[in-house]
Parts: structure tokens; C-alpha cells; sequence
């Protein structure tokens, strides 16, 4: 059996062994795949495995042998999958592997907004604290965030460990869930819209998926609304938010600092108004890349296609 990644580069640049995925037939791996090259490199293929590489109708029409789609990512954006189950092929995703890190990283952007700790670190490696002539010395706002509200717009995994987390800086705990969820057993802790997490919280934290319904909700209507003096993180989609009004609201003061691991377009492009936009910090959309979940994440590849090969494929999601 023929296996090809066509973008592996992300789930191992050389640290996150093959080798799981290796042992289950004829494997080949591509870094990184051009849409124009698809088709030749993915030819005769019975299992593909794709990240971000699209594969659509047409592309499924020329490729007779493919039987088995596995995304080695959550979200399944990238496949066709009404096409590809209309052709007899299974694609399946990896539910759950980054919890623990994306939370750990949200939490990570809430306290360099906090203490903004690489900042202060430059500030002595250039001079300033011995240049200021004080033995305690810094020149950002400094947050203490245990009696602080973080409200959270989203509430499965990822946004439960992060409620965890805050709670556990003694933080009270604000949700949005679009359906009913079970109360998590920690108090403060209150269910509450979106405009009242927006108005009310001190931290905001994006951990919902993206749809079109969604799109852009974090408009400058939103944003207006927020508290003086709060924060905004986004581990999620960046289409989430309306990038332009993130940027003018930035200006204005309100909220007063963001944090974002994501763009509307990745890598994000040399037009994109966060670029420029003041009280920002941007990551490359590297909250889930730890080595122990890229680990766990080429573990369940493995296991999907195995599960193919048993006849019983497993986290299908068409």
C-alpha cells in the first residue's frame, strides 16, 4: 500500500520520527506540496495524509487509487469531504492531541501581557535598567491577575484546561458555549453571552472554531465594548477576528493589549494591519507544535491508517 504525505513538514521537521507511519506500507513525504504538483506526487497513492495541502474534486477525479484521506490536524477544512465520500473515499482527522500545550500557550501570551518579560529582558540587554539608575525598573503596564475575570468564547477542550489554569491564578471564570455544557466544578465560574464576556471580562480568550457564522465576529462593535485597561488572546482562527478593527481599536486603547498566534491568512501577509498595529504581540501560529503533542499527533496518524487497513477507519468525519 502507497502512502504519501504531501506536507510533512510541520508534524516533523526532524524531530517527531516517521516511523510509526513507515512500518504500515510504501511510504514517501513530501515537506511541502504546490497545488500544481498534487496530482504527480500523490499518484497511485491509497492513503494521502495532508495538513494544509487542499485536495478538492477534481484532484480526487485523477487520483483513481486513493481510498483514504487522513488530516493530520483537528480542523478538515482543507478536503473536499462531500466529494471525496461521493467517491468511495474515507478522511478521517485527529480529534484531540493539543490540548494541554494550546492552553499552556494561551496562558503563556495572557502573562507576557502581564509582565511582558521579553521586552524587559531586551530593556537590560540595551542599557535601560542600568540607565535608569534604579534597582527595580520597568516601563510597561504590570498585571496581577488573581481577581481578574477571563472570559472565554468557547468551552471544549481547549477552553476548559485554560479556565482550569486562570482559576487556578485565582482568576473568576467566564464561558460562552454555543450548547450546553457541564459546569466545571470550580467557582467563581458563570455561563455567560459573548457581549457580556466582551463588556465585562478583563481577559478574553478565543477558543472556538471558525465557521462561517463567525467570521469576523470580533468586530469594532465588539471591541468598543471592552473594559479599560483589558486584554485580548486569540490561540483559536484568526478569521475570528476583523483584523482591521483589531488594529484601530489597538489605537484607541481598547482593549488595551492583544495576543495572537494566528492570522486570517498564515503565514500572514505583508499587507495584514496587525503588522503594524501598537500593544501587540503576534506568534506563527505555533501554539499546538509541541514536540510531546506532535508526538501524540503522529501516533493517531499511525492508528487511522491502520484502522483503514482493519477495515474499521476510525475518527472519520464523512
Amino acid at each position: 500500500m502507497k502512502i504519501v504525505a504531501l506536507d510533512g513538514h510541520t508534524l516533523n521537521p526532524g524531530d517527531n520520527s516517521w516511523a510509526l507511519v513507515e512500518a504500515l506500507g510504501e511510504f514517501a513525504v513530501y515537506d511541502k506540496t504546490p497545488d500544481d504538483q498534487i496530482v504527480e506526487r500523490a499518484q497511485g497513492a491509497e492513503v494521502i495524509l495532508t495538513n494544509k495541502v487542499p485536495l478538492t474534486a477534481q484532484t480526487f477525479d485523477q487520483l483513481p487509487d486513493l481510498k483514504f484521506v487522513s488530516v493530520t490536524a483537528t480542523g478538515y477544512n482543507v478536503v473536499d469531504v462531500e466529494a471525496a465520500r461521493a467517491r468511495g473515499i474515507a478522511v478521517s482527522n485527529i480529534p484531540v492531541y493539543g490540548t494541554d500545550s494550546v492552553a499552556q500557550y494561551a496562558i503563556a501570551l495572557l502573562l507576557e501581557l502581564c509582565h511582558y518579560i521579553g521586552h524587559h529582558d531586551l530593556r537590560v540587554h540595551e542599557n535601560g535598567w542600568q540607565e535608569s539608575g534604579y534597582w527595580s525598573f520597568w516601563d510597561t503596564p504590570l498585571t496581577e491577575l488573581s481577581g481578574k475575570v477571563i472570559g472565554l468564547v468557547g468551552f471544549g477542550r481547549i477552553g476548559q484546561r485554560v479556565g482550569q489554569l486562570a482559576h487556578a491564578f485565582g482568576m473568576e471564570v467566564w464561558a460562552y458555549a454555543p450548547s450546553p455544557k457541564d459546569d466545571p466544578g470550580y467557582a467563581p465560574f458563570a455561563f455567560k453571552s459573548v457581549e457580556e464576556i466582551f463588556s465585562g471580562a478583563d481577559v478574553v480568550s478565543l477558543h472556538c472554531p471558525q465557521t462561517p457564522d463567525n467570521t469576523g465576529f470580533v468586530n469594532a462593535r465588539l471591541l468598543a465594548s471592552m473594559k479599560e485597561g483589558s486584554l485580548l488572546i486569540n490561540t483559536a482562527r484568526g478569521g475570528l477576528i476583523d483584523e482591521q478593527a483589531l488594529a484601530d481599536a489597538l489605537r484607541a486603547g481598547k482593549p488595551r493589549a492583544a495576543a495572537t498566534d494566528v492570522a486570517s491568512t498564515e503565514p500572514i501577509q505583508d499587507d495584514n494591519p496587525l503588522l503594524s498595529a501598537p500593544n501587540l504581540i503576534m506568534t506563527p501560529h505555533m501554539a499546538w507544535a509541541t514536540v510531546e503533542a506532535r508526538g501524540r499527533l503522529m501516533q493517531m496518524t499511525a492508528d487511522n491508517i491502520a484502522a483503514y487497513q482493519r477495515g474499521v477507519p476510525i475518527h472519520v468525519v464523512n
